[in-house]
């Protein structure tokens, strides 16, 4: 009984071993930028948490969730960096696009990790990503909550942005509402097609979206 156990035991590690070991700091095929819609987020969970985000005079729309070493299957995560995590300070940086300190500190740790680079160049580059992306002004025009496909919010990221084609964008959902655009860039930050993992694509045609506050 004890060695079937030790045995089983064993072969549940078997995967979890390999798998780390492919998860090498600056191995991976692409990045995905994820941009969350800040009223989703904070209808969801950030008011109930009293996020300072979710302030009226924070007027905040897309922001940065994050940038996410991807393989083409797959995904690195929590890597061994050679690199020391970032100070408060560094962290606070990015609170502009972030929306928090703390959660650049958990990108960082879960994803920029494994990017391979120092966590002040890896929250530039993010920066830059997000920078390199027109996020539709038409969504700060809103005044109340409106229902409406998702297929509608890709297609405004398409015509701000063109050169991004449906294939190097994903829209997703939450709860029934409109969460995050999520964008398939390579390691230079150049637009390319997403993997099938990072494709998921929300097919509500009435999802909720809350207009700025």
């Amino acid at each position: 009984m004890r060695r079937a156990l030790a045995l089983w035991i064993c072969l549940q590690l078997l995967p979890l071993t390999a798998s780390a070991q492919t998860h090498k700091p600056g191995v991976f095929d692409y990045y995905v930028l994820s941009m969350s819609w800040s009223p989703t987020w904070c209808a969801l969970e950030g008011d109930a948490r009293g996020a300072t985000q979710c302030d009226d005079a924070a007027d905040s729309g897309w922001v940065l969730h994050g940038l996410w070493p991807q393989y083409h299957r797959g995904w690195p995560e929590h890597c061994q960096s050679a690199h020391p995590p970032p100070s408060r300070a560094t962290t606070r940086t990015m609170q502009d696009i972030m929306g928090s300190a703390g959660l650049a500190w958990y990108q960082w740790e879960k994803h920029g990790s494994c990017s391979g680079l120092p966590a002040a160049e890896f929250y530039a580059l993010s920066r830059k990503a997000f920078a390199s992306i027109n996020r539709p002004e038409v969504f700060r025009k809103l005044t109340k909550p409106v229902k409406l496909p998702a297929k509608v919010i890709e297609e405004a990221f398409l015509k701000a942005n063109p050169g991004l084609s449906p294939d190097m964008l994903t829209i997703t959902c939450r709860a029934g509402r409109i969460q995050e655009a999520r964008l398939c860039l390579s390691h230079d930050l150049e637009p390319v097609p997403c993997g099938v993992d990072a494709v998921r694509d929300c097919t509500l045609r009435d999802a909720l979206f809350d207009p700025i506050r």
